[in-house]
């Protein structure tokens, strides 16, 4: 997001990293197109041509794709691990035909289903129903609801056991932990895993804000102290994902008051608040009238990583997502019904 910073300059501050079931991809890149029509219609076809193509499903599946053709089998599926009701299926479908384009078979399951009618072979590979699984695509899994028996965590534990190539494994799904992300921004881990680059971990590390520890002990006491006098200047994040779960003013001094005496306080984190730059846009929502309103956007920026063992194969940023809001919500995305899918304009 664009942080106006104590000075009002504006510079781009991260967020937070996901690893696990990023959405909206496949929609994103084509919400260009719906501009640009809209431009056209109202003759402003320089105005159209300045709209960013954006190419996010189509860099996924082909990470996917590399990812099916290093696991070296032609007759082997791609498993979409879903959830029983998918409120956002169509976004879904757009990654699952662009794979079909390409010849390769998807199917989609739960996670009860891998554990009823899923097995491993002598090699370690993974079948379901039959089809030998090259690589697992989660796009559920990251919820504590998602794991709601004994029965779902067998599952998981059959899949990270297998062959089959996971998008994500559990090292990688923890990595994008609010508790992962405070480490990572403590002084000197950033520069200790990019030792040979240390001008690209100065610029890393400029988009970082404020994240702090809350564990029992000292400097948890000293953050939560100072969060609790000044509950607007931060943002409490639990180790959750999906969006929706943050907690600002005077509901965080609440909750901190509530727990800073135990060790549920182990299951959050502080974060500096930032500050963003608004805009004027009109959102769009169904049964909605339109209305002129005050917002605030975030910039997501899509990667397509594939790694064996410590050797890096792919690496790269295929597309983006822009997600626009009014200022009258603190939180909450798309799915949430607050946010809307927007393109950038760059002049």
């Amino acid at each position: 997001m664009f942080d106006r910073g104590t000075d009002h300059s504006p510079s781009l501050k991260q967020i937070e990293i996901n690893t696990i079931a990023a959405s909206y991809a496949g929609l994103a890149e084509r919400v260009p197109d719906v501009h640009r029509h809209v431009l056209n219609f109202w003759g402003k076809s320089d105005e159209a041509a300045k709209i960013l193509t954006n190419n996010a499903i189509k860099g996924i599946s082909e990470g996917i794709a590399k990812a099916c053709q290093m696991y070296g089998s032609s007759e082997a599926v791609v498993l979409f691990l879903v959830e029983k009701v998918s409120r956002n299926i169509f976004d879904q479908r757009c990654l699952e035909m662009e794979l079909w384009n390409k010849n390769i078979r998807v199917i989609r399951r739960q996670t009860l289903d891998v554990y009823e009618r899923g097995a491993l072979d002598d090699e370690k590979r993974l079948f379901v129903d039959g089809y030998e699984v090259a690589v697992v695509y989660f796009r559920t899994g990251y919820n504590p609801e998602d794991y709601h028996d004994a029965e779902c965590w067998d599952a998981r534990l059959l899949i990270e056991r297998s062959k089959a190539i996971k998008c994500p494994d559990i090292a990688t799904q923890l990595v994008g932990t609010k508790k992962v992300q405070q480490e990572i921004a403590r002084s000197g881990v950033v520069e200790k895993y990019l030792s040979e680059c240390p001008k690209s971990a100065e610029r890393i590390r400029a988009t970082f804000v404020g994240l702090y520890s809350i564990d029992e002990g000292p400097e948890g006491d000293e953050i939560i102290t100072k969060a609790m006098e000044d509950p607007e200047s931060f943002v409490l994040k639990p180790q959750r994902e999906g969006g929706g779960n943050n907690i600002f003013g005077e509901e965080l001094k609440q909750l901190l008051g509530n727990i800073k005496d135990g060790p549920k306080r182990s299951a959050y984190i502080l974060m500096d608040r930032i500050k963003p730059q608004t805009v004027k846009n009109y959102l769009l929502h169904p049964g909605s009238a339109l209305k002129l309103s005050e917002c605030v956007v975030e910039l997501g920026v899509f990667g397509v990583y594939i790694s064996k063992c410590r050797k890096m194969i792919m690496n790269e940023s295929p597309g983006h997502l822009l997600r626009t809001k009014s200022t009258e919500f603190a939180d909450g995305g798309v799915s949430a019904g607050v946010a809307v899918l927007d393109t950038p304009y760059l002049t």
